[in-house]
């Protein structure tokens, strides 16, 4: 089986592990990692897998794929590109679509006070995150999470079930609609990162909470890095 992965980060690296397992043929679009990272890069050099650090087009398609997968790429990935894969392309998307379409979505699952989130994998078309559902999971969001350990538990639990995903594409599962609310939240952070005055104590916690993904920039407070609520006063 032929695979075009796009990917990054730990979930990259971790579904580097999962397809070789399987013997499969695989090349990589990734990213270039920043320090803090878990570099695909260098662990595709070291498994000896061909990558390529060029946004993914046609053109630059190394084989015809049986399959491509988006797990934490951060393009979209075009739709010709899309319709060249034998199999339906399908994504990982760390939320639970229709809900928190779009980019920090467990971020802002937390800003909003949700009692749950999760992932979901599901085909992808020309529309951001719109694709039928092929597999879907809740996870508790804790009082004590911070993003950083939330983001992790969801990615963790979600890199267990590619293989089952894989399994139900190769069988022709159509999967189901998304159905219910849904909403969008661009590239970003929540608010600018800045904590409103009028917001009430509870969604201020949230907040810091929500920031909290070393080294990444923390919540703002009249100009100052909040790391906890006693920092407000």
């Amino acid at each position: 089986m032929k695979i075009i992965l796009c990917a990054y980060n730990w979930s990259g690296c971790k579904a580097v592990d999962i397809l070789n397992q399987k013997k499969k043929k695989i090349f990589f679009y990734t990213h270039k990692p920043t320090y803090y990272e878990s570099s695909l890069v260098d662990y595709c050099k070291k498994k000896k897998i061909p990558f390529s650090l060029n946004k993914i087009k046609k053109k630059l398609l190394p084989f015809i794929p049986d399959l491509i997968i988006s797990i934490s790429y951060k393009y979209k990935i075009p739709s010709d590109v899309l319709s060249y894969s034998k199999l339906k392309p399908f994504n990982l998307h760390p939320s639970l679509l229709p809900k928190y379409k779009g980019c920090s979505s467990v971020t802002w699952a937390m800003v909003n006070g949700e009692k749950f989130t999760g992932f979901t994998y599901h085909y992808m078309n020309d529309k951001f995150d719109d694709g039928n559902i092929i597999l879907q999971k809740k996870i508790i969001i804790n009082d004590f999470d911070l993003q950083n350990t939330l983001y992790f538990r969801v990615m963790f639990e979600s890199l267990k079930y590619l293989q089952k995903v894989i399994t139900l594409v190769k069988q022709g599962y159509n999967g189901r609609r998304q159905k219910g609310k849904s909403c969008y939240y661009g590239r970003g952070a929540p608010y600018n990162g800045i904590i409103k005055k009028n917001w009430s104590k509870k969604k201020k916690i949230r907040f810091i909470k929500a920031m909290i993904n070393p080294p990444r920039a923390l919540a703002i407070y009249n100009g100052k890095k909040i790391k906890n609520f006693k920092d407000l006063t």
